[in-house]
C-alpha cells in the first residue's frame, strides 16, 4: 500500500474540463431535471477507474452545474429536491455527502425520498448531526454558547441518525460520517476521556448495524492533536475507520495518511471540502471566489495527485473507496472530480 501511495505521479497534466458552451442563462426551469448531455463524454473514462471507488460531490443543488451535470438553468430549489435523477446519471457521479443533515436530523421517509431518486447501485455518504458529534451548543453565528450533554450521546446517534438513515436508505447507504467539530480544550486535554466516549459511541452504532456489516462507519476529526496512535486503535476496536477531513483546519493529505496505514488493511473515506489556502475559517472567501462554482479557480494540485495515488493504492488492494468533493475544494466539484478521475486512470 505504501509503495502505491508514494509511488511516481503522472507526468502528464490533466485536462481541465469546460462547461459546455451555451447561450445566455435562461429563465429557471421548474420541471424534472435531465442530465447535461456533454456529461457522457466521461463514460469511457469511467470505464478506466476502479469498481470499487465511488466519488461524488458534497451538496448537489448549485445551478452553476448547468452544462456540466444539469441539462439547462433550473433553481437551488428544484435542484434540491429533484437533481438526483440526475446527477446519479453522471458516469462519474457514484455517490453524493448528504451534507445537511449534520445541521438538523432527517427523518425516514425524508431519506427514502432521496433513495427514491437513484438507482440500486448508487450509495449515499450521510453525516451525523452536529447535537451529537459537537461537544459544544452553537448560536446562529457558529460561537459556542453551552457545553453539550449529549455529545457522542450512543443512544441519540443510534436513534436520531443510524435508524433513520437505514429505514430510509436501506442498502443505498453506503457511510456514516460522525465528524467531531473543533473541541475545546477540556476535552483536547484528556484524550483517554474523549477516546473511551467515542469508543462507547461507536460500539453501539455497529450494533445497530449488525444486519448491515457492509455499512462503512467513518470519524472525521478537526483537531490535528487528534491525529495520534490511540484514535487508530479506538477505531479499529469498534470497527471504524478514519475520514481524511482535507479542509483549512486540518494538516495536509500526507500528515493524515498515517493514520489509514495504522488501519491498513481497510476502506477509504474521504470528504475533500476547502483548499487550505483559504485558511481554518475560509470558508466565505472561497464561496466568494468560487461563485458560480462552474470552472476550477483554486487549482490543488498536489492534494489531487497524492489523492489519486491514495486511491489507487487503496482499490488496487480490493478495498472500497468513497470520496467527496465540495465546490471549495478548487472552485467546481465536477471539475475536480473529472480531473481526479483523469490523474487516477494515468497510474
Amino acid at each position: 500500500m505504501q509503495d502505491d501511495l508514494f509511488g511516481p505521479a503522472s507526468p502528464e497534466p490533466a485536462r481541465k474540463p469546460q462547461a459546455a458552451p451555451s447561450a445566455p442563462r435562461p429563465k429557471a426551469r421548474s420541471g424534472d431535471v435531465a442530465l447535461a448531455p456533454a456529461a457522457a463524454q466521461y463514460q469511457a473514462l469511467a470505464a478506466q477507474l476502479p469498481a470499487n471507488l465511488r466519488m461524488g460531490v458534497s451538496t448537489w443543488s448549485y445551478p452553476g452545474w448547468e452544462g456540466l451535470v444539469w441539462d439547462g438553468a433550473y433553481d437551488a430549489s428544484v435542484l434540491s429536491k429533484k437533481g438526483l435523477t440526475a446527477y446519479h446519471r453522471h458516469p462519474l457521479l457514484r455517490t453524493v455527502c448528504v451534507d445537511r443533515t449534520f445541521w438538523r436530523p432527517l427523518t425516514a421517509s425524508q431519506y427514502a425520498a432521496y433513495a427514491a431518486q437513484v438507482d440500486a447501485d448508487f450509495r449515499f455518504v450521510v453525516k451525523c448531526p452536529a447535537g451529537v458529534t459537537d461537544a459544544q451548543v452553537r448560536g446562529e453565528d457558529g460561537k459556542a454558547r453551552e457545553t453539550n450533554p449529549a455529545f457522542l450521546d450512543p443512544r441519540l446517534a443510534v436513534e436520531h441518525f443510524v435508524e433513520p438513515t437505514l429505514e430510509g436508505l436501506g442498502d443505498k447507504l453506503g457511510v456514516l460520517v460522525f465528524q467531531l467539530s473543533p473541541l475545546p480544550w477540556g476535552w483536547l486535554s484528556r484524550p483517554t476521556l474523549l477516546l473511551e466516549r467515542l469508543g462507547t459511541m461507536l460500539a453501539a452504532v455497529r450494533e445497530a448495524l449488525a444486519a448491515r456489516p457492509q455499512v462503512i462507519v467513518a470519524v472525521e476529526v478537526r483537531d490535528p492533536e487528534l491525529l495520534i496512535a490511540p484514535l487508530a486503535d479506538t477505531l479499529r476496536a469498534h470497527g471504524a475507520t478514519f475520514c481524511l477531513g482535507l479542509h483549512g483546519k486540518m494538516p495536509p493529505i500526507e500528515v493524515q495518511l498515517p493514520i489509514l496505514r495504522a488501519l491498513w488493511p481497510g476502506p477509504l473515506v474521504c470528504r475533500w471540502n476547502l483548499n487550505r489556502i483559504f485558511g481554518a475559517y475560509g470558508y466565505p472567501d472561497a464561496q466568494k471566489k468560487h461563485d458560480p462554482f462552474n470552472e476550477i479557480r483554486s487549482e490543488d494540485l498536489h492534494t489531487r495527485e497524492l489523492l489519486a495515488r491514495t486511491i489507487r493504492g487503496i482499490t488496487g488492494a480490493g478495498q472500497p473507496a468513497f470520496v467527496t468533493v465540495s465546490n471549495d475544494a478548487e472552485g467546481c466539484a465536477p471539475c475536480s472530480i473529472a480531473l481526479l478521475s483523469q490523474a487516477i486512470a494515468a497510474l
